[in-house]
């Protein structure tokens, strides 16, 4: 589990084929003290296993599933990572509760300067815009942001300048994409309002799910 909170950069800085799948090789821009194989490491968002560590570089093996639902299926040498560690019990939860497992890309369609901020738009599928809210959060590129505003098609984030410098949202131009991993509260939300098929069922109930008659009758809404 992680916050989307950025713990520092890194760049790729090896690249091999391992079947289907990719072998990165990283390297971060501070050391990678207790941190130890086998140990999470969110990648871009991307929640991965170190296999190999050696001072600030670690290795990680990509599967062909991650490579289809993220932007390391164009990983470039020297690209820059934002690296996150996995969160510990006694940390404090900065951002959000992000686990790492990216829902799908999404493409920069707009920045904009307003003040000190810069508004970026960014266009997703519609099944994944489903899942955002106006002042919800989500994870891009595994940075945590509270989303500004939301369509069928795009959101909106505002990127105050500690998190243009910090991360690599900073140099994200129009038209490069980015891991989007939307908030997992509304996904359960929306499986428990759908039923659960193939799950537990209510006693003496042919169907167990959630629905408006549901929530009246067990007094939540009026």
């Amino acid at each position: 589990m992680f916050t989307g909170i950025i713990e520092g950069l890194g760049r790729i800085a090896g690249i091999r084929s391992s079947g289907q799948g990719k072998r990165l090789t990283i390297e971060t821009d501070f050391f990678l003290d207790q941190t130890k194989i086998g140990d999470s490491i969110a990648v871009s968002g991307a929640c991965l296993t170190a296999v190999k560590i050696d001072g600030k570089r670690f290795e990680v093996d990509i599967s062909p599933e991650t490579l289809q639902t993220t932007t390391f299926k164009q990983a470039k040498m020297g690209e820059r990572l934002n690296i996150e560690r996995a969160m510990r019990f006694s940390d404090r939860i900065d951002g959000h509760l992000v686990s790492g497992h990216i829902d799908g890309t999404g493409m920069v369609k707009q920045r904009e300067t307003r003040s000190n901020a810069v508004i970026i738009t960014i266009e997703v599928d519609a099944s994944l815009a489903r899942y955002m809210i106006a002042k919800g959060s989500v994870a891009m590129d595994g940075i945590s942001l509270t989303i500004n505003t939301c369509e069928a098609d795009n959101f909106s984030v505002s990127i105050i300048p500690h998190t243009a410098k910090s991360t690599t949202i900073g140099f994200k131009n129009k038209g490069e994409r980015v891991n989007i991993e939307t908030d997992m509260i509304g996904k359960y939300v929306e499986r428990f309002i759908n039923g659960m098929p193939g799950g537990s069922k209510e006693r003496g109930s042919k169907k167990a799910f959630i629905d408006h008659a549901y929530l009246v009758k067990t007094g939540f809404i009026d």
